[in-house]
């Protein structure tokens, strides 16, 4: 293989991006081409719309002071070149979660109106509907992302400042990803608990019932939260995955990189860096090629049931590109040591997805908790920990047989080994990320429909499609933990290399090693009670006003009176933008206070310990909220007997989804991007501390 072959299929990601972005934007003016349905369902749109705009650009307000004050520091520390790779990662993620916000919350209304016209007709044009909404968000975050990290690739290849480059841009995309998952979590929960408990508990009215002034902040919330921030999430994983391995080969002895290649490969050391830096990238981009073909062939299946064609979408596109990468790996002289490691990330992201449903869905574990509503909230949330911590033990095993069986694969080069199971548990982002934006768009076609009162048979078509966009979203959650910890172990592997610490120094007999542990075993624990008590003071300032309406406004529970969404909305976006602050420091200044004030040594225990905590931690939360959502629908579909909707079993479910909101949604994220974000920042800071001490 010539340095002109490696060259032209480095390239080939940014190429697969533009064609992503491409595509993405015929879908979103498909989209926007579409009919929007009655006077009504135009106005509570635009509602929507305008709600989750004004949240996105007061957000971005604040993320652009903060990402000021980081572009300073890191110019005077590491130079003014780290300090504009940091706000390209920083600006592309936000321009990612801008565009798929604006495409949700078009597809939202047309996906209603495509449901009117009744049978399999409608739910198949719906299902496309919604699927294209998502699929603006999936290809702007994977082809925005590697059009990114190609560019610094480019710009500083063969450069001794390229680690560094490519460190402080996975820093700009994983701290904004922090600050806009968690910003959107807070927002989002906060109306849905708050609505859920003023309109279902306490007034006894349906959900998404146009009586409820709660009703269109929640609707705001699924694309602040789930379409905004869950895209940022995304995009964050898949680019700390790919520098995190880069960050291993740019750091390895060229003597071990030579086990990456086929013995006899006629290439020398610094091809084969080349080689083991660039294969992260090249892979990525298979990945999203597939990815763009697997969309577009889901559409196709748009008259097939939902669940299938979702899941398949979801499950498929990671085993193509492990076949592809088996099928070329020879005319890169590679070994298929790589092709193993890789699929092992792959199937081992299909099983903790499958896994995560069976957690999650109608299955025996949630059905448990349904049953446990029977004897009040109390019983039901102790209940749904217990299958949350279930769940955990499960994941984490078949997450720690993914390392294994890469480590083993690899040999000496264990640890990028694990690094390319990361990255092939991401390689069908682009699609996970449409499945999952999906679910919100098909959510809010459920509400829009509901508060206009269109006929029933909408709601039912709305309700299937929004029933499988649950089971996805929490397969999506498992997805991005799952890679997350595999990543964060990539990344600890790569510190170490950077910081240069000697194996002594990370012997389990150092004091600073210990004391490390016990410090980064609490900050996620940190972040969970601070993202959480945002979500409850928040939610119980919106039942207050939710009640305050209800009382003082003549007319308003008879539905002969407008109810005044704008005082909630405004409860939320204030609640999320004061509270994702606490989070964002711990993770950004938490690694400096301890490189610096302790040590490297102490930095690597603290990495160690939120990593083993901040894994189980959000695994639990993830999965237990899953459970507890799942649980009351089950009992809204009449899975418990003689316990119906509105019934106190049913009302028992409910503040047990209540609890759930906030975890599935805010706080089990949040500690997800934590880990990434120390991590990244740690990593950044390496050639510093090792100076420094």
């Amino acid at each position: 293989m010539t340095q002109n072959t490696l060259d032209m299929w480095t390239e080939a990601p940014a190429i697969a991006g533009v064609i992503a972005l491409i595509a993405a934007a015929a879908l979103f003016m498909r989209i926007k081409s579409l009919p929007e349905g009655n006077e009504t369902m135009k106005r509570i749109a635009g509602y929507i719309r305008e709600g989750a705009m004004a949240f996105l650009t007061a957000e971005y307000k604040v993320l652009a002071g903060y990402a000021i004050v980081v572009f300073g520091i890191l110019a005077a520390t590491l130079g003014l070149q780290a300090g504009l790779s940091f706000l390209s990662g920083a600006f592309l993620s936000l321009l990612a979660g801008f565009i798929g916000m604006k495409g949700a919350t078009l597809a939202n209304v047309r996906t209603a109106q495509a449901a009117t016209e009744g049978g399999a007709i409608g739910k198949a044009n719906a299902l496309l509907t919604a699927l294209d909404g998502g699929a603006v968000m999936g290809l702007c975050v994977a082809g925005l992302s590697l059009i990114g990290l190609v560019g610094v690739y480019a710009l500083y290849n063969g450069k001794p400042e390229l680690g560094t480059m490519l460190h402080a841009f996975a820093v700009g995309a994983s701290s904004i990803a922090l600050f806009a998952r968690i910003g959107g979590g807070i927002y989002t929960k906060a109306a849905d608990v708050g609505a859920d408990i003023a309109g279902k508990v306490i007034e006894n009215i349906p959900e998404d019932d146009p009586r409820n002034p709660g009703v269109v902040a929640d609707n705001v919330g699924d694309n602040v939260g789930d379409v905004a921030g869950m895209g940022a999430d995304i995009y964050e994983s898949l680019v700390a995955a790919i520098v995190a391995t880069m960050a291993i080969a740019l750091t390895a002895d060229a003597s071990k990189l030579r086990t990456l290649v086929v013995q006899g490969a006629s290439l020398d050391d610094a091809a084969v860096k080349a080689l083991a830096v660039s294969l992260p990238l090249i892979l990525s981009g298979i990945g999203l090629a597939v990815s763009i073909l697997g969309i577009f062939i889901a559409r196709l299946m748009k008259n097939h049931a939902p669940s299938t064609v979702l899941r398949s979408a979801m499950v498929l596109p990671p085993l193509v590109v492990v076949g592809i990468t088996y099928l070329i790996l020879p005319s890169f002289q590679v070994n298929q040591s790589v092709t193993v490691a890789l699929a092992g990330g792959a199937i081992g992201g299909a099983l903790i997805g499958l896994l995560t449903e069976y957690y999650t869905g109608h299955y025996g574990p949630v059905k448990s908790v349904a049953e446990s509503a029977k004897t009040g909230a109390g019983t039901n949330v102790i209940q749904g920990m217990a299958v949350g911590m279930q769940s955990v033990f499960v994941c984490l095993l078949l997450i720690g047989a993914v390392a294994m069986v890469a480590n083993s694969a690899m040999g000496e080069l264990g640890l990028y080994g694990i690094g390319l199971a990361a990255v092939g548990m991401l390689a069908g982002t682009a699609i996970v990320m449409t499945v999952d934006a999906y679910g919100p768009v098909a959510d809010n076609a459920g509400g829009i429909a509901e508060m206009s009162e269109l006929d029933p048979s909408v709601r039912v078509i709305t309700d299937e499609l929004d029933a499988v966009g649950n089971t996805t979203a929490a397969i999506g959650k498992g997805f991005a933990i799952g890679s997350a910890t595999l990543t964060v172990m990539a990344l600890f592997s790569a510190y170490s290399l950077e910081v240069k610490l000697p194996k002594a120094d990370l012997a389990l007999d150092n004091p600073m090693i210990l004391i490390g542990l016990l410090i980064g075993a609490v900050l996620p624990f940190i972040v969970g009670a601070s993202t959480m008590t945002a979500v409850g003071k928040a939610a119980g300032a919106i039942v207050v006003e939710i009640k305050r309406q209800f009382d003082t406004i003549p007319g308003l529970r008879e539905g002969l009176a407008d109810p005044q969404p704008a005082a909630i909305v405004n409860i939320a976006t204030q609640a999320a933008l004061s509270h994702m602050i606490l989070p964002g420091l711990v993770a950004v200044v938490g690694p400096v206070a301890i490189g610096f004030i302790l040590g490297p040594a102490a930095l690597a225990g603290a990495l160690a310990g939120a990593l083993a905590v901040g894994a189980s931690l959000s695994l639990f939360m993830a999965n237990a909220g899953g459970a507890w959502d799942n649980a009351k629908k089950y009992i809204e579909k009449g899975g418990v007997v003689g316990h119906p909707k509105r019934s106190d079993t049913h009302k028992a479910a409910v503040i047990g989804d209540t609890v759930g909101d906030p975890f599935k949604d805010t706080s089990g994220p949040g500690v997800a991007i934590l880990i990434k974000v120390m991590s990244v920042v740690s990593l950044l800071i390496a050639p510093l501390l090792a100076n420094h001490h």
